[in-house]
């Protein structure tokens, strides 16, 4: 009885690995003058959550945005565009006192998903920087994306 209860167990665990195949991308999301190493994991069906950890100019940032993926496949299969909301905080002038700075982030952007597990994207990102010790304002950033998709 034992194994039958493991073998069943093993072919479930065997569906879900297969039925979640692909919810995963890890790559970089390379900025005007850094880049950063991004992590996306689908959620729900068209909803995602992407967390990027960024090294660039004189500072390091730490960014989660909550994203709506919306289909395109009416320019070709693959094209999705989404759009969303989180939060950052990153500390910057590394090289001299130095701060830190807190606020939240939004991010609207377009890819394109090969075949292959590979996606490819373009998006925009503002943020309003307003906790901490730095001086806070208001940031943005274009971003190339390249991801492996697992």
């Amino acid at each position: 009885m034992k194994k039958k209860i493991f073998m069943l167990a093993f072919v479930a665990a065997g569906f879900i690995v297969t039925a979640n195949a692909q919810n995963n991308a890890i790559g970089l999301r390379g900025v005007y003058n850094g880049a950063e190493i991004s992590f996306q994991h689908t959620l729900v069906n068209t909803n995602r959550l992407e967390v990027d950890a960024g090294f660039w100019g004189n500072g390091v940032n730490l960014t989660g945005i909550y994203q709506w993926n919306w289909d395109l496949a009416q320019l070709a299969d693959g094209f999705k565009w989404y759009a969303g909301v989180g939060a950052g905080a990153g500390f910057w002038g590394i090289n001299d006192k130095g701060y830190f700075n807190a606020g939240v982030a939004g991010q609207i952007g377009i890819e394109y998903n090969f075949n292959i597990p590979l996606q490819l994207s373009l998006d925009y990102r503002p943020a309003l920087y307003f906790l901490g010790d730095g001086k806070g304002g208001y940031w943005t950033n274009v971003a190339l994306g390249i991801r492996y998709k697992f």
